[in-house]
């Protein structure tokens, strides 16, 4: 995997719309509104913000020398899943991080950033799999 095209692109992304949580999180709302009322007292978007911040040090450590990220995929799967969350809902959460991001950069998403994360996602949703088997 290339770590320097997903640094890169993270860099472009906060330069470009600074926070992305609100631009991320709708799009899982509107994709997963079953999820919506699990974040009703989270009304300034510090849970939500503080979730995506840990997802995207996962990415990075994962994408790098995995010194955590697969054990935090397993806790962040057995800790949702009491709250009703599949497995299949980290999949899709990681694309929608993907998609929302390339959708910032618009033009910007080069090639090499859409190599890089489409390998780094594939990779994730290939650990949730082994996990929730």
């Amino acid at each position: 995997m290339s770590s320097e095209a997903i640094t890169q692109s993270l860099e472009a992304v906060a330069e470009k719309c600074g926070d992305p949580t609100q631009l991320v999180y709708a799009r899982v709302f509107e994709r997963h509104p079953d999820l919506k009322p699990l974040f009703i007292l989270d009304r300034d978007d510090s849970a939500k913000g503080n979730m995506l911040s840990q997802v995207i040090d996962c990415f990075l450590d994962f994408d790098g020398n995995r010194h955590f990220a697969t054990s935090m995929i397993s806790t962040e799967m057995v800790n949702h899943g009491h709250l009703g969350i599949e497995p299949k809902v980290f999949s899709s959460f990681f694309n929608i991080v993907k998609e929302t991001f390339e959708d910032v950069l618009g033009d910007a998403w080069t090639e090499e950033y859409e190599a890089a994360w489409s390998t780094l996602i594939s990779e994730l949703n290939r650990e949730v799999e082994i996990q929730s088997s």
